[in-house]
C-alpha cells in the first residue's frame, strides 16, 4: 500500500489539523466540520494528480482551448457518520462522482474495552471498473476500513482504491497494508504513534463523530 502523508512536509493542511486537535477550538462544531471538509478538499486535490487524464477541446468566447480532464469514473464512499464532512470536501472537487454510504460502528458486546466493528447499512452504485474513494476521518485500528471494503465487494471490483483519512495510527496503517489489495493508496493528513487500551488514537483528537454532530448513546 502506498501512503501519502500530507503533514510530513509543511503546508496549510497542518493548520487545519492543529485546529481539529485543539480542545479550545474543536467544540465549535461548525468550525470542526468545516476543517474536516477543508482537509477533504486538500486530500482530494492531491489524490487527483494520480487519476487518468485525456485531452479535450474547449470552446471559449474567443477561441478554442486544449485542457486535460479526468477520465475516471469515481465513487466516493463515506463511513457514517463522521465521514460526512470529509465526503463533502471530496465531493466539492469531484462534483460529478457517484456516491456510496455505509455504516460502521464499534459494538461493545460485554460493555468493556473489547469491541467489534459492525456494518449494518449500505447504499452504493456498482463499483465495477471504477475508482473507489473510501472516506473516514479517523483510522484507528484499521478494522472499519477493512470491514467496509469486504462489505463493498458484492458491488463489484473497482479498478483502483483510494482511502482518505484525517488522522491515523501507525498500527492501523500496518493492519491495512496486510489486509487490503497491494495497490491501495492511502491519503492521510497526519499519522500518530499509538492507540490506547480502548483502541483510540493518541494524541488524536477525540471522537470525530461526536465533535461533528453531538454525543451519541452507546450500544
Amino acid at each position: 500500500m502506498q501512503v501519502h502523508h500530507l503533514t510530513k512536509t509543511d503546508s496549510i493542511a497542518g493548520k487545519f489539523v492543529a485546529q481539529l486537535r485543539d480542545i479550545s477550538i474543536q467544540n465549535d462544531r461548525l468550525r470542526f466540520r468545516r476543517n474536516i471538509e477543508r482537509l477533504g478538499e486538500i486530500l482530494g486535490y492531491e489524490l487527483s494528480k494520480t487519476l487518468s487524464f485525456s485531452e479535450k477541446q474547449i470552446q471559449t468566447p474567443l477561441g478554442k482551448s486544449i485542457q486535460f480532464l479526468p477520465d475516471d469514473e469515481i465513487v466516493i464512499c463515506s463511513i457514517l457518520r463522521a465521514g460526512l464532512p470529509l465526503h463533502q470536501g471530496l465531493l466539492n472537487y469531484f462534483d460529478d462522482a457517484e456516491n456510496s454510504f455505509i455504516s460502521a460502528y464499534r459494538h461493545h458486546p460485554n460493555n468493556d474495552e473489547q469491541f467489534e466493528i459492525l456494518v449494518e447499512y449500505l447504499a452504493s452504485p456498482s463499483l465495477e471498473g471504477k475508482t473507489l474513494i473510501l472516506a473516514d476521518p479517523m483510522l484507528a485500528t484499521g478494522r472499519s476500513f477493512v470491514n467496509v471494503y469486504k462489505a463493498l465487494q458484492k458491488m463489484g471490483t473497482p479498478e483502483t482504491i483510494h482511502l482518505v483519512s484525517i488522522i491515523g495510527s501507525e498500527e492501523g496503517i500496518e493492519y491495512l497494508e496486510k489486509e487490503l489489495p497491494e495497490k491501495t493508496q492511502l491519503w492521510i493528513a497526519a499519522v500518530d504513534g499509538k492507540l490506547d487500551k480502548n483502541g483510540y488514537i493518541v494524541p488524536g483528537l477525540g471522537d470525530a463523530g461526536d465533535l461533528c454532530f453531538g454525543n451519541k448513546l452507546q450500544h
